[in-house]
C-alpha cells in the first residue's frame, strides 16, 4: 500500500496463469491482466507496476487497465481472486464512488498498520531515515470523528432541489450524499437539512461549496459558504434565518468569495458574517474561539491528545510557534514558557489567536518564511513547534528553520511526503529524531498526522 490509498502491484505477463485460478472452466488459462498488491518485491517474471485503488496488500485482483504509461499503469478492480483476511464490508453506501475515503474496506486495526508502514517507508525512501523504533500509534474512534466537513453544492441537474456531496474518486464528477459517517452527527443533520430549505434553493447556484464546523460537544455549528460571486449579506439574511429554523444549532455563517482553500486565506476578500463568527471550542488546555474562516484540527476526539503529544513535558524560557493557527499550541506553551512568539499569516486566524491567548503570547502576523528570514534577532530558543499546511515548508523555509538557534524542535505534519522532504536540511543541520508519533486524525482515509520530536 502506498501513500494516497492505492495498492502497488505488478501486471502478469499476457496469458500467464492466475495464481488462484490456474485451471478455470474448460481448462483454459484466463488472460485478463491482474495485480498482486504485496509488500514484497515482485519476481522478475512479472510485468509493469500498476496502481489500483480499494485493494489490500497480498490480494490477487482481476483488473481493467484504465491508463498505461511507459513506466507504470493504473487499474480498476473488477473482481477479487484472493481477498485479504483484513478486508471488511464498508459502512458507507457511497464508498468506492465518493472520493472522500480510501480505506473503509480494511479493518480499522489494519488501517493503522498500513499507515505505520507508509510513514516508515516514506521516511526511509525520501529522508534516508530508519527510525530506531516504530512510531507510537495513537488511534481514534473510527466514525463520526470530523468536526469540520466541506461539501460541494450542485444545483445544475435539479435547481428546485440542490444537492450536497463530494467529487467521485479520481475525478471531478459530482456525487450527491445524504450522509457522511466520518462526520459528526450534527454535521450530518445539517447536510441533510440544507437542501430542504426553500430559501436556500434560490441562492444555491451562487454557492460552490459549504463547510460545516461543529464545537467539541457537537452542540453548536457555524458554516462557511464559498461563493462564486460576492453575495449581498443583507439579502441573504432571510435565508440564514430559514437555515437556523431547520438546524437550530446553527449559530452563524460566513460568506466567502473564492476557493475553499486554507492556503488562500490571506488572498480571499474578507468574509461577510451573519450571526456569530466564532464557536467556543473547549479543550483540556482552555477554550478557543474558532470558526469557518480559520483552521482548527478536524478530529474532535484527539484534539487534547494531539496537543499533549506535541508539547509533552516541555518547559523553558522561550518558545516559538510557527503556523500557529488559532493558538492550539500557543496557549499551552504560554503556561510552560516565560515568553512565547506565535507566527500566523491568515487574518481571521490571527484575530482569533490574539483573542485566545489574551496577551500572554507575542503574536506576529507574517508568513513563516518571512519571519524566519529575520529570525536572527530572536536569539536562543528553548523550543520551536511548527504545524505547516499540507505543502510543508519547502527547501528555503526548511533551511531557514535549520539555522534557528534551538536545541529542540517539534514538527507536526499532515503529509509524510513533505515531512520527509523537509527533514533533510534539518538533519544536515544536526537535528536527530528523538521520538516519532503517528496520530490517526483521519480514519477511513489515507491521511495521517505525524509528530516528530527532534533534538540536537
Amino acid at each position: 500500500m502506498i501513500y494516497g490509498g492505492d495498492g502497488l502491484g505488478r501486471l502478469a505477463p499476457e496469458n500467464a496463469p492466475l495464481e488462484s485460478d490456474a485451471q478455470p472452466e474448460g481448462g483454459q488459462t484466463r488472460s485478463k491482466p491482474w495485480a498482486a498488491a504485496s509488500g514484497e518485491s515482485a519476481p522478475p517474471s512479472r510485468g509493469k507496476a500498476v496502481f489500483v485503488p480499494f485493494v489490500l496488500e497480498g490480494e490477487s485482483v482481476e483488473i481493467e487497465v484504465v491508463e498505461s504509461r511507459p513506466g507504470f499503469a493504473r487499474g480498476q478492480a473488477i473482481s477479487l481472486l484472493s481477498p485479504s483476511a483484513h478486508r471488511v464490508e464498508p459502512e458507507c453506501p457511497y464508498f468506492g464512488r465518493c472520493g472522500g475515503c480510501q480505506y473503509q474496506h480494511a479493518s480499522y486495526e489494519h488501517q493503522l498498520a498500513i499507515k505505520q508502514q507508509v510513514l516508515c517507508e516514506t521516511l526511509r525512501r525520501t529522508a534516508k531515515i530508519d527510525l530506531a523504533s516504530p512510531p507510537r500509534v495513537h488511534a481514534s474512534p473510527p466514525w463520526h470523528y470530523r468536526n469540520r466537513t466541506r461539501l460541494k453544492v450542485q444545483s445544475e441537474s435539479s435547481p428546485a432541489r440542490p444537492a450536497l456531496g463530494y467529487f467521485a474518486h479520481a475525478s471531478h464528477r459530482f456525487i450527491a450524499v445524504e450522509q457522511c459517517p466520518i462526520s459528526s452527527s450534527l454535521i450530518n443533520r445539517a447536510l441533510r437539512a440544507l437542501p430542504e430549505v426553500a430559501e436556500f434553493r434560490s441562492w444555491a447556484g451562487d454557492v460552490a461549496e459549504v463547510e460545516f464546523f461543529a464545537n467539541h460537544e457537537d452542540s453548536a455549528l457555524v458554516a462557511g459558504f464559498y461563493t462564486r460571486t460576492r453575495i449581498d449579506a443583507v439579502k441573504f439574511h432571510a435565508c440564514f434565518e430559514a437555515m437556523q429554523a431547520a438546524v437550530p444549532e446553527l449559530r452563524g455563517i460566513a460568506l466567502m468569495q473564492g476557493p475553499a482553500d486554507e492556503d488562500a486565506n490571506d488572498r480571499r476578500p474578507a468574509a461577510q458574517i451573519l450571526g456569530e463568527r466564532w464557536l467556543k471550542y473547549s479543550t483540556g488546555d482552555g477554550a478557543f474561539l474558532a470558526g469557518a474562516e480559520s483552521f482548527f484540527q478536524v478530529n474532535r476526539f484527539l484534539v487534547d491528545e494531539l496537543a499533549g503529544t506535541a508539547l509533552g513535558e516541555s518547559r523553558g524560557r522561550r518558545a516559538l510557534d510557527l503556523y500557529a493557527g488559532v493558538g492550539l499550541f500557543s496557549l499551552p506553551l504560554s503556561k510552560r514558557f516565560e515568553r512565547v512568539t506565535a507566527v500566523e499569516i491568515a487574518p481571521a486566524a490571527v484575530e482569533a489567536l490574539r483573542a485566545n491567548t489574551g496577551g500572554s503570547v507575542e503574536v506576529v502576523a507574517a508568513a513563516a518564511e518571512q519571519f524566519l528570514s529575520q529570525a536572527g534577532r530572536l536569539g536562543e530558543l528553548d523550543l520551536v513547534v511548527l504545524d505547516p499546511p499540507r505543502g510543508g515548508l519547502g527547501e528555503k523555509t526548511a533551511r531557514a528553520l535549520a539555522a534557528v538557534r534551538t536545541p529542540r524542535l517539534t514538527y507536526v505534519s499532515c503529509d509524510p511526503a513533505t515531512l520527509a522532504r523537509d527533514l533533510r536540511p534539518l538533519l544536515e543541520a544536526g537535528f536527530r529524531i528523538e521520538q516519532a508519533h503517528l496520530l490517526d486524525l483521519f480514519p477511513q482515509t489515507f491521511h495521517l498526522e505525524t509528530i516528530l520530536h527532534l533534538d540536537r
